[in-house]
């Protein structure tokens, strides 16, 4: 059974730092190419950063480029986010997702095939 399990949300202030973390069970997920997006009611889920199976490629949605970091251990079976300078607009529900057996970036959710349950991340002003 796929498990993905997503950690480190929280309640934070304009201009703070959060790591997600995504650890990862009943896959080979060195095979796996990783994603983080996020969604906030009403909105569909949004593109945020991506990862190749090796982490010798990532993606970045433009929102959040020069702020977040998407990187991943394999030997940890864990994907993260890092999240620096928050802004409120960031305020969204974060979910991981596995694109099984792949050895590219994929930025579309529809490509994904497993997903976890999301993390909540408020930014407050």
């Amino acid at each position: 059974q796929v498990q993905l399990v997503e950690s480190g949300g929280g309640l934070v202030q304009v201009g703070a730092s959060l790591r997600l973390s995504c650890s990862v069970s009943g896959r080979t997920f060195s095979r796996d190419g990783m994603g983080w997006f996020r969604q906030v009611p009403g909105k569909e889920r949004e593109f945020v950063a991506a990862i190749n199976r090796s982490g010798s490629t990532t993606d970045v949605a433009d929102s959040v480029k020069d702020r977040f970091t998407i990187s991943r251990d394999n030997d940890k079976n864990t994907v993260y986010l890092q999240m620096n300078s928050l802004r409120p607009e960031d305020t969204a529900v974060y979910f991981c997702a596995a694109k099984r057996d792949t050895f590219y970036v994929h930025t579309l959710s529809s490509d994904y095939d497993f997903w976890g349950q999301g993390t909540q991340v408020t930014v407050s002003s």
